[in-house]
């Protein structure tokens, strides 16, 4: 056991991580691919791997070792378990048909924005940012919409452990901008993704509040030339926000 933040790990838990990430990315491994991504001898390698196949959660076949259909199970059972999924889904599904774009729902978890929902319209462009995706708060529609509406404590708090890397030429870097981009978002009601972390590409979200605080955002996405200034401000927020008061309001009768 080592000790780290918030106290003592198991090295080994760890490590069985880091290699089912390494297959993740790699989508199909060999042994040698692991202990060469990890840096640890190729014995090693081979028996976690064999462990994680032990317990079902990595196969193998012709190609090498991939992960199995038990983190689909596994995923599966925490989404539907997420109170907002559920309130949320239908209207989604509105949104993606009454705007023909992508429509998604996101949350903040762990200091990160994670897609819990994806409905694809008639007209939809495929973004790049698939259901489960995990990645920067301030890259995203999403997250600078959920950003907006925590906590100062909470914000500095992912700000100071994620820092604000760069994506594109035009993710915001500096913490000055960010304020003042998040002060924006809340004035105005909606947050804009503007070729922010894909170029070409443009978002825009409204967060889910309640009570408690804020339960996620609603988003819908596409290419920038379709969605422009005017089609933003007549069309795509009045959706946005009508469907965000659906779910506020299935969830004050939850």
């Amino acid at each position: 056991m080592g000790s780290g933040d918030g106290g003592k790990r198991v090295g080994s838990v760890e490590r069985a991580f880091a290699v089912i990430d390494v297959v993740r990315e790699e989508g199909t491994v060999r042994i040698d691919d692991v202990a060469s991504a990890l840096d640890v001898p190729t014995s090693t390698a081979h028996v976690y791997l064999k462990t994680l196949e032990s317990v079902g959660y990595v196969v193998t076949g012709p190609e090498g070792y991939r992960l199995s259909l038990r983190f689909l199970r596994d995923g599966s059972t925490v989404r539907e378990g997420t109170t907002v999924y559920a309130l949320a889904r239908p209207e989604v599904d509105d949104l993606a048909e009454e705007t023909g774009e992508v429509a998604n729902l996101g949350v903040e978890e762990d200091g990160r924005r994670v897609i819990l929902y994806q409905a694809e319209g008639s007209e939809a462009v495929y973004d790049n940012a698939p259901i489960g995706e995990y990645t920067e708060m301030h890259w995203t529609a999403l997250g600078k919409s959920i950003l907006a509406h925590l906590p100062d404590e909470r914000v500095d708090e992912i700000v100071d452990r994620f820092g604000l890397p760069e994506r594109t030429d035009d993710t915001i870097t500096g913490r000055d901008a960010l304020d003042e981009e998040l002060s924006r978002i809340r004035d105005r009601g909606y947050a804009l993704e503007d070729e922010e972390r894909r170029e070409g590409i443009r978002s825009v979200a409204v967060p889910v509040v309640v009570e408690e605080g804020v339960l996620g955002a609603l988003s819908v996405s596409g290419p920038k030339e379709r969605l422009d200034d005017r089609r933003i401000d007549e069309a795509v927020v009045p959706a946005l926000r009508n469907a965000a008061n659906v779910v506020e309001v299935k969830y004050a009768y939850e």
